[in-house]
């Protein structure tokens, strides 16, 4: 058994030996879903910090939590408290809470984010679903020894967000007359924010909107067979040629409004996706 695969079946005992439930799906409680766990019917809440190999996260407004319950009909099992690289952990421990909902019986993950808009159509408030990604954080969470029962040692990343769980999106948003987006989101290390000229290199590659987070999760999502819906709130706008100094103030207020849309868009998904 790898180093890995023993981690992952001590936290997976650990929780189960404190709830029972087996979750279909798994969310990754980024900016703009965390109030979707106000809306999870609680079977068990347990803090990160009482699971053996689980990282806590240091960032304010990411408090470390794992639930298990259920909402709109589907089990799912929700991590408040993401982890970034630029914290000091390495992607394979970034991911690990992946990996430990796979092990307890995920199919699907969602994951969301706040970024910067780089696509000139965006507009801060967006609501855009993520229909590709660019590695540029300059490391790979499946680099080293591969474990053949965690997933291939070359998984293909064709089809990385699930084109059928982003056409239910698009159906559920307009329901609800949610404007959405649909773009590339590209990853850095972080924490500075991009210069001038990385954001117009970025926009000459294809991204739309820019971010710290949400790729190393998806890679390893694909690598264990999970089918991953991805979504991002558009905080801010990032165009090189009318820059202006980061507002964190306005960024977070830009985030919680376009949080209500993101719950809707999301408990939609999970209502009517089949497992």
């Amino acid at each position: 058994m790898t180093e890995l695969r023993r981690q992952i079946e001590e936290a997976t005992g650990a929780i189960q030996a404190s709830c029972s439930l087996e979750p279909a799906i798994a969310i990754v409680l980024g900016t703009g879903l965390e109030t979707v766990a106000d809306q999870i019917e609680v079977a068990a809440r347990i803090d990160c910090a009482d699971v053996p190999h689980f990282p806590v996260s240091t960032v304010d407004g990411h408090a470390g939590g794992i639930i298990l319950g259920n909402l709109a009909g589907k089990s799912v099992v929700a991590f408040s408290g993401r982890l970034h690289y630029y914290e000091g952990y390495t992607l394979q421990q970034v991911t690990f809470p992946v990996r430990v909902a796979k092990a307890l019986g995920a199919q699907v993950l969602i994951v969301s984010n706040a970024a910067g808009g780089l696509n000139p159509q965006f507009s801060a408030g967006d609501l855009m679903l993520i229909t590709d990604h660019i590695n540029l954080i300059g490391d790979n969470p499946l680099i080293g020894p591969n474990d053949d029962t965690l997933g291939p040692r070359f998984p293909d990343m064709c089809e990385p967000y699930s084109n059928e769980l982003a056409s239910l999106a698009e159906a559920v948003a307009l329901e609800n007359g949610i404007r959405l987006q649909r773009g590339v989101y590209v990853a850095c290390s972080g924490p500075c924010l991009e210069t001038r000229a990385e954001y117009r290199f970025m926009r000459t590659i294809g991204a739309d909107v820019v971010g710290m987070s949400t790729v190393p999760e998806v890679i390893v999502a694909v690598h264990a067979g999970l089918k991953v819906l991805g979504l991002t709130a558009v905080t801010d706008e990032c165009f090189p040629d009318a820059l202006e100094p980061a507002n964190i103030e306005k960024i977070i207020e830009t985030a919680n409004a376009v949080e209500p849309k993101l719950t809707r868009v999301v408990t939609g998904c999970i209502e009517r996706v089949e497992i």
